[in-house]
């Protein structure tokens, strides 16, 4: 994998050129053979990356009591992940990391586009962060202007602190400028699926699809890859913003 260690959070910068692994390198389901250009990153890539992210939040919050907003849909399996991950960091340290999990769910995409808003499904009232040490995990940041618009309405509810932890960041012109303080990795603005990252509500876990669903859908085939949600990302090689 071409990358480079950069920035003070030392996250994994994936170049612009790197063309990802081949797939006969890997298994995934048969009826998306066609659907598959490349494996962009490895699913054991991600859990290694994960346990590290871990363990620089248990250096930097070891000992004091969080709570997790795991951000849905596409965040629970990053969020589980890491949970687990810190869970079992606190079992074998010194310091603990007492936590309590929560969820929002967010909307600001359709299709493979970013859009300007963002809509909260479910309840708004996060009145219980008042006071609290949040740590906001998402899958992945675009543009950054929804962790942005989040960030705004989570501080609305005067938490004591705010940390965010996003596995994908991508590089775009058009972003806010500013990283989350926990990262995995840095890629270039393709659209990605996978490890839960969905298609319009689709391809978050391929077990569930099957052929005719997956005709049915109207997306530029050139340009989107699916993969095999649980175990691989795979990319497009072209972007498409």
């Amino acid at each position: 994998m071409t990358h480079r260690c950069g920035g003070k959070d030392g996250r994994i910068v994936i170049e612009d050129d790197w063309p990802g692994y081949s797939l006969d390198l890997f298994t995934y389901p048969e009826h998306y053979c066609g659907d598959l250009q490349s494996v962009y990153i490895p699913h054991g890539v991600i859990m290694d990356r994960t346990e590290r992210l871990a363990r620089n939040i248990m250096d930097d919050l070891g000992d004091h009591d969080i709570v997790i907003l795991c951000v849905l849909k596409g965040g629970y399996k990053f969020c589980a992940d890491l949970v687990e991950f810190i869970k079992a960091l606190s079992r074998n340290s010194r310091k603990s990391l007492p936590m309590r999990v929560d969820f929002i769910r967010l909307k600001s995409y359709l299709n493979d586009q970013s859009t300007a808003s963002l809509h909260i499904v479910g309840e708004e009232d996060l009145s219980f962060l008042r006071g609290k040490n949040v740590l906001i995990v998402e899958a992945i940041v675009d543009t950054g202007k929804t962790m942005k618009a989040l960030l705004k309405h989570v501080e609305a509810f005067e938490p004591k602190m705010v940390k965010v932890a996003g596995l994908l960041v991508k590089r775009v012109s058009s972003g806010v400028g500013s990283f989350p303080d926990y990262v995995g990795f840095e890629i270039p603005n393709r659209f990605v699926v996978g490890y839960a990252l969905d298609y319009n509500e689709r391809f978050r876990d391929l077990h569930d699809s099957d052929n005719s669903d997956h005709r049915k859908l109207n997306f530029r085939k050139r340009n989107l890859i699916f993969l095999w949600s649980f175990q691989l990302v795979v990319s497009q090689q072209d972007p498409v913003f």
